[in-house]
């Protein structure tokens, strides 16, 4: 009789645990709009929705031909190599002054910038596990595929349309 009792709280655990595993797996999508909510207010330009699309959209073709930059060493570092392309920053970081002095050097080479609400989704976007506070999507090789290179400058005269602060 013990033995009958064993098999039915082992089926009982697995029970259980199927049905937090299926709780867990479905992940409850957060709207642009809450996003916005916890951008900081220094996160100017910010990406409007289907602009948000686009720029992670372009994030996900340049990792994957291996044209990134992300972190904000790597991006401080190819800024003052004098490097080209677009910036990416997340909205959302706390303490905003760790990448506060960012757009000024963004400024200051002539590269254009971009926030968007998540770091989260920036740091999907980038194939990483972890939140990227910050990105570049540098200009394209001679060498790759068209497709990024066509995405990229798109993204780039989109985002030098957008309003920035610093501009007088």
């Amino acid at each position: 009789m013990t033995k009958v009792s064993k098999k039915s709280s082992k089926e009982e655990s697995s029970s259980k645990k199927s049905k937090t595993s299926s709780s867990s797996s479905e992940k409850t999508e957060i709207s642009y709009e809450d996003r916005v909510k916890n951008v900081s207010e220094i996160a100017s330009p910010l990406a409007s929705k289907k602009m948000t699309k686009k720029v992670l959209k372009t994030v996900k073709q340049a990792t994957s031909s291996k044209q990134l930059r992300r972190g904000v060493k790597e991006v401080i570092k190819a800024l003052r190599k004098k490097e080209t392309g677009v910036v990416v920053f997340a909205g959302d970081i706390s303490p905003i002054d760790v990448i506060s002095h960012i757009p000024v050097l963004c400024e200051d080479n002539s590269v254009p910038y971009v926030f968007v609400p998540s770091r989260e989704d920036l740091g999907a976007a980038g194939a990483t596990k972890r939140p990227t506070s910050v990105i570049m999507l540098p200009n394209p090789n001679k060498k790759l595929d068209s497709s990024y290179a066509s995405a990229h400058s798109e993204l780039v005269t989109e985002v030098k349309e957008l309003p920035s602060v610093l501009q007088a």
